[in-house]
């Protein structure tokens, strides 16, 4: 047996609960991993809050580093002891955890349990973001929402070091910052941030503009972009986006509108690899920064999932069974 945390049904923070129950067994191409730490991300709680459709009795949780327990059936190139981490596991808020193995990412030396959990789904969301979704050169002019977010303090340090200019939004001078110390050349306030974008670049518009936020930012992201521009809607934090007219794209200025998910940007083991293994080496080597701004015991997910959806956390949220 172990711990879990389990949802019976849809609704707010207060539906995770702490739970006994059994330790899963890994099936073929399968890795029992001890869970160290847990990755909070807003999509566990678009799925805890019905937003996007799961199955119940439901256990959220795909990030999470660990230790490797046992291997399923056909399983090679990892050992019990092996240290992992990965963006794709199975119900990881809990004290066991299955990982596909084609799924589960090395953890170098250097990188401690904590930064590893913190680090694959965000890190790797914010290598496709720069590279993938929209390839980010030196000179382009970028807008980020939420720079003190977890993603966001990372894609701040790897765009400066691809010689972007980074304007970012926040909401507090504490996050205003941190986005400071993470190298944004510009932070405004969300109000009329359109506008200021304007007039940062002498009426031309950003490049692209990255947008986690969603329903509350996604009129001013179009408005700021420039002729040709590109926006990256990655996320929702404020609720989702109703729907857009494509004449609107139009008249912006021939704009650019893609919607991301992580699963279509590690479509396989090749990928997969070169996008973890940029981003690992990059915090072993120090040159990438992770912030975890908040550690909760595994009992205390929904205290977590509410924080994080009225914005009192800054960088990484984990759970530590």
């Amino acid at each position: 047996m172990m711990h879990a945390i389990v949802a019976r049904e849809a609704g707010g923070p207060g539906v995770l609960t702490l739970a006994e129950v059994e330790r899963p067994v890994p099936g073929p191409g399968q890795l029992l991993v001890k869970v160290s730490a847990v990755g909070v991300n807003f999509i566990d709680t678009y799925k805890r809050s019905g937003t996007y459709k799961v199955p119940y009795p439901f256990t959220p949780g795909s990030e999470a580093s660990g230790t490797v327990q046992a291997l399923g059936d056909g399983v090679s190139g990892f050992a019990p002891g092996d240290r992992v981490a990965t963006a794709e596991g199975i119900n990881c808020y809990a004290g066991y955890a299955l990982i596909d193995a084609d799924k589960a990412l090395p953890v170098p030396r250097g990188v401690d349990d904590f930064t590893a959990a913190a680090l694959p789904l965000q890190g790797i969301t914010a290598h496709y973001l720069i590279n993938s979704s929209f390839r980010v050169e030196a000179g382009h002019t970028v807008l980020l929402h939420a720079g003190a977010g977890g993603v966001g303090l990372l894609l701040i340090q790897l765009l400066k070091a691809r010689g972007a200019r980074v304007i970012t939004t926040v909401s507090t001078d504490e996050k205003k910052q941190l986005a400071r110390g993470a190298g944004a050349d510009h932070v405004l306030r969300y109000d009329g941030f359109a506008a200021t974008v304007r007039e940062l670049t002498g009426g031309t518009g950003a490049d692209v503009v990255y947008d986690g936020v969603g329903k509350d930012t996604f009129d001013g992201s179009l408005a700021a972009l420039r002729i040709r521009g590109t926006l990256v809607l990655f996320g929702a934090a404020s609720g989702p986006v109703p729907a857009v007219d494509p004449q609107r794209l139009n008249a912006g200025g021939s704009l650019y509108l893609t919607r991301p998910t992580i699963a279509h940007y590690l479509r396989d083991a090749r990928e997969r690899r070169w996008r973890s293994d940029e981003i690992f080496a990059a915090v072993a080597d120090g040159s990438l920064k992770v912030r975890i701004g908040a550690r909760y015991d595994l009992a205390e997910a929904a205290q977590a999932h509410d924080d994080l959806e009225q914005r009192r956390t800054t960088g990484k949220v984990i759970l530590v069974p």
